[in-house]
């Protein structure tokens, strides 16, 4: 067995089995996206929401983060650009106060305000470093595979303090976006190991846990806010540090 090998199995749970590489969703898994959208968001908008209380900005994030997610899957599809479903979910949280954002100046104002401050508030979760400590003292290869391209993931990996997150596959490396195998196989390939002994982690039970299993990887749920999943036989776990043996 490789010397790899044998630091993984001493350093990653039992429980996945023989484990020699690790790949990370990035959003919400790696990074606290949502924490940096709402901030944001808020920080936009409160002008044109004025009054708006705690639980109002709480329902104006979540419609922004969660219940318009058809606008990004049609991005993913090439039906929109990037711009274009950022701005529609923007609208969309709007709307469901009342507040109509207008063609034009206003609407590229709002644009441009969020798209700038947006990536100031990214950061990595708290369990991401003292993780990457333990993999990179063990040998243990890691990369990141992610639903959007690779350059704009790579510049919000190196301005949350993940530069050494080198290995990182977007939708752009390969032209298809998760569950497509391809995508995850790429990440594989770059990590030099072989599917059924790379972990995958993220935090959607379908695109990560799901669609990593399908593709022949140990898929690995990461459920930070412990969302009921009763009919879920697969791996969960709530914090990165669970990884670990």
């Amino acid at each position: 067995m490789s010397t790899t090998g044998t630091a993984a199995e001493g350093v990653l749970s039992k429980r996945f089995g023989s484990i020699r590489g690790v790949l990370f969703d990035i959003d919400d898994t790696l990074v606290d996206l949502e924490y940096a959208m709402t901030t944001a968001l808020r920080e936009v908008s409160e002008h044109l929401l004025p009054g708006l209380d705690q639980t109002g900005w709480e329902r104006f994030g979540r419609i922004f983060t969660h219940e318009t997610t058809h606008y990004y899957d049609r991005y993913l599809a090439g039906e929109l650009t990037f711009n274009d479903q950022r701005l529609l979910r923007g609208r969309a949280a709007l709307g469901h106060f009342g507040v109509h954002l207008a063609d034009g100046e206003e609407a590229h104002g709002w644009l441009a305000a969020y798209s700038h401050l947006q990536p100031s508030y990214v950061r990595a979760f708290a369990d991401v470093l003292p993780l990457l400590d333990v993999l990179d003292a063990a040998g243990i290869p890691y990369g990141a595979v992610s639903n959007n391209v690779h350059d704009y993931q790579r510049a919000k990996l190196d301005g949350a303090g993940l530069a050494r997150v080198t290995r990182l596959v977007g939708t752009d490396t390969v032209g298809v976006a998760k569950p497509e195998p391809a995508i995850y196989l790429e990440g594989v390939r770059l990590l030099g190991t072989a599917p059924e002994e790379t972990l995958y982690v993220g935090d959607n039970r379908m695109l990560d846990a799901d669609g990593s299993t399908a593709a022949g990887l140990i898929g690995v749920w990461l459920n930070r806010v412990g969302e009921p999943a009763p009919d879920f036989t697969g791996h969960q776990i709530t914090s990165l540090s669970q990884l670990l043996g």
